[in-house]
C-alpha cells in the first residue's frame, strides 16, 4: 500500500529539480497524487473502510492546498503539472 523507496525516487526524479528535491510543491503534489490513486484502488475493493476514506479525504485536502499555492504563484507551471499528472482543475 505505501509508496516504495524506488517509486518515490522515480517521482522525485521526474518532478523535482534534482534527485534530492523532495520538498518542492510540485514533488509533494505528485507524491500525494500517487498515494491518492493507491488509496482509491484500495477503496474500490474495501468499500466500508471508513478510516482509509478519512485519510484519503485529508490527502485530497492537502493536495488541493498545495495546488492552490502553485496556481497562485505560477499559473503556467500549475497547468503543466495538472496535465502531467492527469488531474482536473478544481482549484
Amino acid at each position: 500500500m505505501p509508496l516504495t523507496k524506488e517509486r518515490t525516487a522515480e517521482i522525485i526524479a521526474e518532478f523535482g529539480k534534482d534527485a534530492k528535491d523532495s520538498g518542492s510543491a510540485d514533488v509533494q503534489v505528485a507524491l500525494l497524487t500517487q498515494r491518492i490513486k493507491d488509496l482509491t484502488e484500495h477503496l474500490k475493493v474495501h468499500k466500508k473502510d471508513h478510516h482509509t476514506r478519512r485519510g484519503l479525504m485529508k490527502l485530497i485536502g492537502n493536495r488541493r492546498s498545495l495546488l492552490k499555492y502553485i496556481k497562485k504563484n505560477d499559473v503556467v507551471a500549475y497547468r503543466e503539472l495538472i496535465a502531467k499528472l492527469g488531474i482536473r482543475d478544481n482549484v
